[in-house]
């Protein structure tokens, strides 16, 4: 009787599994740029998965009194960051629903910033202080994350995460591992969280790249500072990168892209028009 439990078992498992794999091959999306995407986890479900891992994740914070400390630098990220928003609104409607918002947390050790799905950010007091970006280069900051979110980076991620915990139960099922077979996927607020510190891919980044500094050029921002961003972002990592460069894979040629890409943007920067700011808490 535990032979033929076991057989139906595994062989049940091992259907459950062909059908995931077809659902892998099958699960692709195209970003903003035309790359094509793993999207395991919708759009929708990883922005309500990052709205409560963002909340989670500040809660203990503001209870430390590490929220939002120095009015001025908090004021100053949301402006920066309120003009970029209204660009992106623009060139993305759908992200006009989002519930955007901007905080700056209080760690002077940490050189980071990022934006989950549906537009939760967060600036560390770190990177202001160590790498004292201009509103040019922080602009270039924000533009960058916020383009993560708007090309659906977090899902993306989050999808990667899945299918490497798929393959493992693969492996698990394919030599007999009842015991690890049966392992739950790990939690969506969880996976959210996580997903803001793995590192990006290449081609995440070179996408990033792209739209955030026409971005940051649309909202009236120096395109140019992008290059100096990295300069500055290398040399404030002294004995070893910040946490910003671990997450953000830097390929060797990078300024000198941004740099390429800078003089397309310039147009953008020079239009005498109006940059509204969105408001932001």
């Amino acid at each position: 009787m535990k032979g033929k439990s076991h057989y139906k078992y595994t062989k049940s498992m091992k259907n459950w599994l062909i059908i995931t794999i077809l659902l892998l091959l099958t699960a692709c999306a195209t970003s903003p740029t035309g790359r094509s995407q793993l999207m395991l986890i919708s759009p929708e479900h990883a922005i309500s998965a990052s709205r409560e891992a963002y909340a989670q994740t500040l809660l203990p914070l503001q209870k430390e009194g590490k929220i939002d400390n120095d009015n001025r630098a908090s004021q100053r990220v949301r402006d920066i960051t309120g003009r970029i928003i209204t660009q992106a609104i623009i060139l993305f409607p759908q992200s006009r629903d989002w519930e955007w918002s901007v905080k700056v947390i209080d760690d002077p050790e940490t050189v980071n910033a990022w934006c989950m799905a549906g537009g939760k950010m967060a600036v560390y007091t770190g990177l202001l202080e160590k790498v004292q970006p201009t509103d040019d280069e922080l602009a270039q900051v924000m533009g960058h994350e916020i383009s993560h979110a708007l090309a659906n980076h977090t899902a993306e991620r989050m999808s990667m995460a899945m299918a490497t915990q798929i393959g493992m139960l693969g492996v698990a099922i394919a030599v007999g591992d009842s015991d690890h077979a049966g392992l739950a996927l790990t939690g969506s607020a969880l996976a959210a969280a996580l997903a803001i510190n793995l590192p990006n891919s290449r081609s995440s980044e070179s996408e990033a790249d792209l739209m955030g500094i026409e971005l940051a050029a649309r909202a009236g921002y120096n395109p140019h500072a992008a290059a100096t961003l990295w300069q500055k972002m290398e040399k404030a990592g002294g004995g070893g990168p910040p946490q910003f460069l671990s997450t953000h894979p830097s390929p060797t040629n990078r300024q000198e892209t941004l740099q390429q890409l800078a003089a397309q943007m310039m147009p953008y920067y020079l239009e005498k028009t109006e940059r509204p700011i969105y408001p932001l808490d």
